[in-house]
């Protein structure tokens, strides 16, 4: 079994020390950890700086509830010193895969190593770059993941919902077009003047224009006309009255059409000629149910064509609101859960911007999502846009409790956040910042207080778009 000294003389960290600086280095104490055990958890404090002697340590972080590797650490490998020079706490967890040794130096005597071996300190703070730079991406990646796995399940809900009332409708429009064909079977046996027969065969085009124009109707107004068009169908023999009653009153067709109807009409046909019509206005309405969810379909394989920009490999030119409005398209799954209110103020007319649509999408949606979590299932998004100095001007905004002034300080800073453990990663704002400010030269603020928090996204316009 190796010593402690041994470990550390074969350390490049350490191997240039002199015996007298190397002393400064052995004041620690050892540790030995089971395969399993924590050394230490997301959210502990720094409290020294520790070598592996013998074992394997695993680093994850936990994301959403699922741990997530980060980094492997072996013999003669080492940490601690990163949350020392910066004063944060672990990021990240580590337990122990194999049986395990290892080597602690605690704080005083860490600063003290720093003191009488400034070689280390240079060492050390070239190491923390790389490390953290390490740490970022891999959790940088991993948020993306999980963002785009939860607008996968998102848009999936969304997709399933019309998808389902289609296949519903069409099952159920085989039914109703089976009994009005039989309907109008027994309607031709009837004894009706040419006259009746061209009334009825103008009906079905008469109810359809009504429904277009029927005005909207609460629930007390909906629930008399029903009992009044029941009340009168019953007066006229008509089989299931009751049942027939709701799909006329929502075609427009109330107690009034039907008393002029009958005037049209003689009165031994038109209690079957309105069954028969009930049967033509319910198919009717099925179909355009088909027809509404077959365009909500459409609508949302195109929203995650613009969210994606899967037409465009790169892009210069970007349409602002087509991006915003995709993006909403894609948390309607979010926006649903609740009674949420979302405002679209955008200036019309307004320039495009140079950029990236891709990278600008994944910035709406942080902002956005955001937002939507800000008001927790109550509230209002106000998405504003407007051009301003040159620029364009994206704000979006909620009436939410505000962000804490100490917060605001911090809220750009990677791995910061104040959603619970597993629930975020703190680098959506830090991730949004780099693409506004680094990658398109553009600028990205925060305004906040109680009831109103305002995110300002400013990108540069089209040169050949200004004035």
């Amino acid at each position: 079994m190796q010593s402690v000294a041994d470990v550390l003389r074969q350390i490049p960290l350490f191997e240039q020390l002199s015996d007298e600086q190397l002393a400064s280095v052995e004041r620690g104490s050892e540790l030995r950890l089971r395969p399993g055990d924590y050394v230490k958890r997301a959210g502990d404090p720094p409290d020294g700086f520790y070598v592996v002697i013998e074992g394997q340590i695993e680093w994850t972080s936990k994301v959403r509830q699922q741990d997530v590797f980060v980094q492997s650490l072996a013999a003669g490998d080492f940490w601690g010193h990163e949350l020392l020079l910066t004063g944060k706490p672990y990021p990240v967890s580590g337990h122990a895969l194999t049986e395990t040794r290892l080597y602690l130096l605690e704080t005083d005597d860490f600063w003290r190593m720093l003191s009488d071996c400034p070689s280390i300190l240079r060492n050390l703070v070239a190491i923390l770059v790389e490390r953290w730079g390490n740490l970022g991406e891999a959790e940088q990646q991993h948020a993306k993941l999980i963002s785009l796995g939860t607008m996968a399940a998102g848009l999936a809900h969304e997709l399933n919902n019309p998808a389902a009332a289609a296949g519903r409708s069409a099952q159920e429009a085989r039914e109703v077009f089976r009994r009005s064909s039989a309907r109008a079977i027994e309607l031709g046996a009837l004894e009706m003047s040419p006259e009746e027969r061209l009334v009825v065969a103008g009906l079905p085009e008469e109810a359809a224009t009504r429904a277009e124009n029927a005005r909207g109707l609460d629930s007390l107004e909906r629930s008399d006309l029903e009992d009044e068009v029941a009340l009168w169908l019953e007066d006229r023999g008509v089989a299931e009255a009751w049942d027939l009653s709701p799909t006329l009153v929502g075609a427009g067709l109330d107690a009034g059409w039907l008393d002029e109807l009958e005037g049209r009409l003689s009165e031994s046909s038109v209690g079957d000629v309105v069954l028969w019509l009930a049967s033509e206005v319910a198919g009717d309405e099925l179909l355009r149910e088909i027809q509404h969810a077959s365009t909500r379909i459409s609508e949302l394989v195109g929203a995650v064509k613009s969210y994606s920009h899967m037409d465009k490999l790169a892009s210069r030119e970007v349409d602002v609101h087509a991006g915003l409005n995709s993006t909403l398209i894609m948390l309607g799954h979010k926006l649903k859960k609740g009674d949420v209110e979302v405002v679209r103020d955008y200036e019309k007319d307004l320039p495009h911007v140079c950029g990236h649509a891709g990278e600008l999408n994944q910035v709406w949606t942080n902002l956005l999502d955001n937002a939507i979590d800000a008001v927790d299932g109550h509230g209002r998004i106000t998405v504003r846009t407007a051009r301003e100095d040159g620029r364009v001007l994206v704000e979006i905004a909620d009436d939410g409790p505000g962000i804490p002034e100490d917060v605001r300080e911090r809220i750009f800073e990677p791995f910061y956040t104040t959603k619970d453990v597993g629930e975020g990663t703190g680098l959506g704002l830090d991730i949004s910042h780099r693409v506004v400010v680094e990658d398109h030269k553009g600028d990205i603020r925060v305004l906040s207080e109680p009831g109103e928090t305002r995110f300002q996204v400013r990108l540069p316009i089209l040169p050949e778009a200004r004035p």
